[in-house]
């Protein structure tokens, strides 16, 4: 299983480089872990690709 905080820099700079702002990518990274949770992991065939949607 991929641990989601081994993408968690990856998601937040994109973030913050598309937004401007850390808060807002903060956010947004929230909102992708939320969707990780809720997602049965054994369907994802490319984690990174995932979760960078």
């Amino acid at each position: 299983m991929v641990d989601f905080e081994e993408y968690r820099p990856l998601l937040l700079g994109l973030a913050y480089r598309l937004l401007g702002s850390m808060w807002d990518a903060e956010d947004v990274v929230q909102e992708a872990w939320l969707r990780w949770q809720a997602t049965e992991h054994a369907e994802i065939r490319e984690p990174r690709a995932f979760l960078v949607t």
